[in-house]
C-alpha cells in the first residue's frame, strides 16, 4: 500500500467535472484500489458520488491511498491530477 497526503488547492475545490475526470483516471489502473480520506471519512476514488460526498473544498487535506499492482503509478498520477486543478 502506498499513500500520500496533499491539500486541495483548486479555487472551486473538487466539483463534479474534475471529479468525473478523476474517476476516469482511477479506473485506468484496473486491479488497483484507490481511496481518498479526509479527517472524517474514507471513500473509493472510483465512484464519483463517493468523491463528491467528501465535499473537498480549497484547503482541505486529503490522503490518497492505493493498493495493487500499479499503486505507485496510481498515486503519482492522482497526485499530479489533483495538484494541476
Amino acid at each position: 500500500m502506498t499513500a500520500k497526503k496533499l491539500t486541495i488547492g483548486a479555487p472551486d475545490g473538487l466539483h463534479a467535472r474534475p471529479a468525473g475526470d478523476l474517476v476516469k483516471l482511477v479506473k485506468s489502473f484496473p486491479g488497483t484500489l484507490v481511496t481518498m480520506s479526509t479527517a472524517s471519512r474514507t471513500v473509493n476514488a472510483s465512484s464519483i458520488l463517493s468523491i463528491l460526498s467528501l465535499a473537498l473544498k480549497k484547503g482541505t487535506e486529503v490522503e490518497i491511498k492505493a493498493d495493487g499492482p500499479d499503486e505507485e503509478s496510481a498515486i503519482t498520477e492522482v497526485t499530479r491530477f489533483l495538484e494541476s486543478l
